[in-house]
């Protein structure tokens, strides 16, 4: 029998408050809860610690957050019953789902009554989803007004790129396409996508700068470029998140969530333009209502 993969280490479960004012209605674009009753895959490159709903509300209020969007994570595969059900009533969290590109219109319709709004593609990590085809993915999730999320390391995918322009959806990037700091924003395929977002055809998330590159001067350094390269192409098309509980990250590594939140202020230091990244343009990529 293979052996299953390590535990990640747990949240810090001590969040400190943001040190900037944090726009009503921001949104975390980007966590996981790990919980039942979905199973752990036997494919998963990591085994997930506990990351219930009620650590993610507290995060939430102490980081005056007020609405989320939650992501499908690959160790659930495609059982999205953990991730749907954490947002069933409530109308300020939305889903981001996992499916087979085949998957039928009646379970992707059934998916979005729930609170999908979106399906991820994860090219980086082991999961038990099926995707032969993007087009035939982005095609149905067009069917049911979704977005394409993509886990990608588009540097290498720099000859390609071009083929996300032509998908009937939006496509959103997690992680800052997920390139090591160290390549830089001269990076072809970390240009192919700043063009991509410069041109409406893309949007991308601002999250997960702690999986770029080992922690310390150069390295934020050049996250800092990335993120101004970023909002110099299209600052409505960005989104934050903070990848809570931070899977796979070892425990010596682990950003405390406030802080996270502090970097988006370092790299957007304007405040009108913090509130489009917050509260306007996730608003608008994830359809909420002016009420939610």
């Amino acid at each position: 029998m293979t052996a299953a993969p390590p535990l990640c280490a747990a949240p810090d479960p001590n969040p400190k408050p943001p040190g900037f004012a944090i726009p009503d209605r921001a949104c975390d674009c980007h966590f996981h809860i790990f919980d039942g009753p979905s199973p752990q895959v036997a494919e998963r490159s990591y085994s997930a610690p506990p990351a219930p709903q009620a650590a993610l509300h507290h995060l939430h209020r102490t980081l005056g957050i007020g609405r989320s969007i939650i992501i499908q994570p690959s160790i659930y595969g495609t059982d999205n019953r953990t991730t749907l059900q954490s947002c069933a009533g409530d109308p300020s969290m939305k889903a981001v789902v996992v499916v087979d590109d085949d998957a039928p219109a009646d379970f992707l319709a059934a998916c979005r009554e729930q609170g999908a709004v979106g399906c991820r593609v994860n090219m980086l990590f082991g999961s038990n989803a099926r995707i032969d085809s993007l087009t035939r993915l982005a095609h149905g999730a067009a069917d049911q007004g979704w977005h394409l999320q993509i886990l990608a390391d588009v540097s290498t995918l720099h000859e390609t790129m071009a083929e996300f322009a032509s998908l009937p959806v939006p496509v959103v990037f997690d992680h800052f396409g997920h390139v090591a700091a160290e390549r830089g924003v001269d990076d072809p395929g970390f240009t192919a996508m700043r063009r991509l977002l410069a041109d409406g055809r893309a949007w991308v998330k601002l999250s997960g700068p702690y999986r770029l590159g080992p922690s310390g001067p150069q390295t934020d350094s050049a996250i800092a470029d990335m993120a101004a390269a970023l909002v110099s192409a299209n600052p409505d098309h960005l989104v934050w998140g903070s990848d809570w509980p931070h899977p796979a990250i070892p425990q010596q590594h682990m950003p405390n969530d406030g802080a996270l939140l502090d970097r988006l202020a370092d790299w957007v230091p304007d405040a009108a333009l913090r509130q489009r990244i917050l509260v306007d343009n996730p608003a608008r990529l994830y359809g909420f209502d002016d009420d939610a």
